[in-house]
């Protein structure tokens, strides 16, 4: 396919939200049965020095292994579930104004938005609806009867994005020499080196110094807004951030009566 468009890649953690997205969703994985205490309260201590310092390579495979270790042999319907039940309530108010902003120009520009993130695709893939964005390239997990094995399908990590970019591209016919890309982290600089127009968002030192050098523009998201309270309706953003709410109103008074009725049968 010949490129004819151009397109807008943006990383989710500390990029369009202010946190990790995986770590945010430890306490519903909690009250689901998924995760102990202990590993809830490891993953907020995670997440509170993800918020503070950012992540350098080796943090990053650490953590990747520790999430996958963890989730191995986690049902996959009940992860869907929860992150489905309290999406609105935990990611909502995370998400960086300035980025919405960035979304709604591109999209009145004609161009799609794209959502790379480490993250596993059961969570970035309703993050991705909620904004109203076209694509997401997600990190994917193998699952075996329901449950996660604990391996890893394909790690949209470092140059793992970049590939996976110029492969959508290609599918797409997008061309990246005009296209955009948003990203926060020093291991993201081969996603960025992808296109034509990199933007360098809260860098952490070493890509600020990369930033600096090449001369990519350095943006500062700084403003944490819940989005139902920002958007009206005549966006495609606010029209997927209503049809988010509505869906995880849904599903927590579907829980709540299932619940009452389990109640009701063992009195």
């Amino acid at each position: 396919m010949i490129p004819t468009r151009s397109a807008a890649f943006f990383d989710l953690d500390k990029t369009i939200i202010a946190r990790s997205s995986t770590l945010a969703f430890s306490r519903p994985f909690y009250q689901g049965g998924l995760l102990s205490r202990r590993a809830v309260l490891r993953s907020a201590y995670a997440n509170f020095m993800f918020a503070i310092n950012g992540a350098d390579h080796d943090q990053l495979e650490k953590m990747r292994a520790y999430m996958t270790q963890m989730v191995t042999g986690w049902d996959v319907d009940v992860v869907r579930q929860s992150v489905a039940e309290t999406l609105h309530t935990i990611i909502d108010p995370l998400v960086f104004e300035e980025a919405v902003d960035l979304i709604e120009q591109h999209q009145a520009a004609g161009r799609d938005v794209v959502i790379v993130s480490a993250s596993g695709s059961e969570v970035v893939g309703p993050i991705g609806d909620m904004l109203g964005v076209d694509h997401v390239i997600a990190t994917t997990l193998v699952v075996d009867r329901g449950r996660y094995t604990g391996e890893v399908d394909f790690y949209a990590y470092g140059p793992n994005k970049a590939v996976a970019m110029r492969e959508l591209a290609a599918e797409r016919g997008y061309d990246l020499a005009i296209s955009y890309a948003y990203s926060d982290s020093e291991t993201d600089v081969p996603m960025l080196e992808a296109v034509g127009h990199p933007f360098a968002v809260n860098p952490d030192k070493t890509l600020r110094r990369q930033a600096e050098e090449n001369g990519w523009p350095i943006l500062i998201f700084a403003r944490p807004v819940a989005l139902r309270r920002r958007l009206g309706l005549d966006t495609k953003v606010g029209k997927a951030a209503a049809a988010a709410v509505v869906a995880s109103a849904v599903g927590a008074i579907t829980m709540a009566l299932v619940t009452r009725r389990k109640h009701r049968i063992a009195a």
